[in-house]
């Protein structure tokens, strides 16, 4: 299990530190076009309901992009920087929640860029069936070879899925991830890349510039 640094535990100076969420999303149907998040530690707190975010910037360092949204990020730059912090280490992409295998939730990273200044893990669960797909994304060498992590969860790997289909770039070699990332059928790729996992209804159509 891999120990990420931490903005709550202060260990840089005496002052207590705290979340500093740039963007709290909840509730349905909400969509972000060509919008910036920045934060080091948990910049995007994706809390529920079904989101969509088009050619946005996310930076962050640790968990930066966490809840238990059921979200696709298309067209999006994923961007590691600890800000003005000098920590030392790798931090995680993604920390999404998904409490059973029946919850729908789930963030799905289509035709991304994820580039940066420091290392870090795709993601590592914040619920015991967390579930992260990246779909034909560039990865540059900024991702750890191990590629995820199970965190507080080792030994219930078989309930995560974490997915990587058709990334490139020097990232995207998966030859030393972890042995649990999952293998898609092509039933399941389907469900989480068609427009029926954010879409089903057709919201997306109706919104005033959608790609």
């Amino acid at each position: 299990m891999m120990d990420l640094p931490s903005l709550r535990r202060g260990q840089y100076d005496n002052k207590e530190r705290t979340q500093a969420v740039a963007a709290r999303v909840e509730g349905d149907k909400i969509a972000f076009i060509q919008c910036s998040f920045v934060g080091v530690q948990d910049t995007l707190f994706d809390v529920g309901g079904r989101h969509y975010f088009y050619r946005c910037h996310i930076e962050g360092y640790v968990d930066f992009i966490f809840g238990r949204g059921q979200s696709v990020f298309k067209r999006c730059h994923i961007y590691l920087s600890t800000g003005d912090y000098g920590f030392a280490g790798p931090g995680s992409i993604t920390a999404q929640r998904r409490d059973s295998g029946n919850d729908p939730t789930g963030f799905v990273f289509k035709y991304c860029t994820v580039d940066g200044k420091v290392q870090a893990i795709l993601g590592r669960p914040w619920g015991p069936y967390s579930r992260v797909v990246f779909f034909q994304s560039k990865f540059s060498d900024v991702i750890v070879p191990a590629g995820w992590d199970a965190w507080t969860y080792v030994g219930q790997e078989y309930n995560l899925e974490y997915a990587e289909i058709d990334c490139y770039g020097p990232g995207a070699n998966t030859s030393q991830r972890v042995k649990w990332e999952k293998q898609l059928t092509q039933q399941q790729a389907n469900e989480l890349l068609g427009n029926g996992f954010i879409n089903s209804d057709g919201w997306l159509q109706q919104l005033p510039a959608y790609h």
